[in-house]
């Protein structure tokens, strides 16, 4: 049976698009060539680099690791989400965070990259209000090498949102989000909410 949320969870797919070749970290460092100055960017973007690997778990065959999530707003302290704590991701549905309306506010992410090369990370959020869904957002993080001991860990920020203003926008909201990557393997699925207030609180 389908999870809250399943039906809207659906990254968008670019016709004709189709997932490339499948490298190693290896193979792919060894894709050396000192004419070819966009190759070579292309690789550092990547996080590809002589720096040592950071040592993994050969247990935990996990390939992306979300460490936390945050909401940073101009101004004010960081709410950020301790996702190695047990329970915060169940205590995000049950313990809903306050947003000013109108105010502007933007979401980050810090998570680990091991084993092998993550390709097109997406962050996916559908938000319904009273059962009925108000908003879908898709945000591309892009594609990462496993961290090393130089880039122990990443840290991506989202594109700045404006929380919804007025009488009727305030109120609970409840959300399901879910990082996927191009090959729609779900690396993390959670739910949340939140109330837009007249203020902070």
């Amino acid at each position: 049976m389908a999870s809250a949320g399943d039906e809207d969870l659906v990254a968008s797919k670019t016709d004709g698009f189709k997932v490339g070749e499948k490298k190693t970290v290896e193979e792919y460092a060894k894709l050396v060539d000192q004419n070819d100055e966009s190759l070579n960017r292309w690789k550092a973007s990547l996080g590809i680099s002589n720096s040592p690997a950071l040592p993994v778990d050969p247990k935990d065959t996990r390939r992306c690791v979300i460490h936390s999530l945050a909401l940073e707003v101009p101004g004010r302290s960081d709410i950020t989400i301790d996702l190695s704590v047990p329970g915060a991701l169940e205590s995000l549905k049950s313990k809903p965070f306050s947003i000013k309306e109108g105010a502007k506010f933007r979401m980050k992410a810090s998570f680990k990259v091991q084993h092998d090369v993550l390709s097109g990370l997406k962050y996916l959020q559908v938000v319904k209000r009273k059962g009925i869904r108000v908003s879908k957002d898709e945000e591309m993080l892009g594609s990462y090498a496993p961290n090393t001991q130089e880039k122990p860990v990443y840290e991506k920020k989202f594109a700045e949102d404006e929380a919804p203003s007025g009488m009727m926008a305030r109120g609970h909201y409840e959300a399901v989000s879910k990082f996927v990557d191009d090959d729609d393997h779900t690396h993390l699925k959670f739910e949340w909410s939140f109330d837009i207030a007249k203020d902070w609180k």
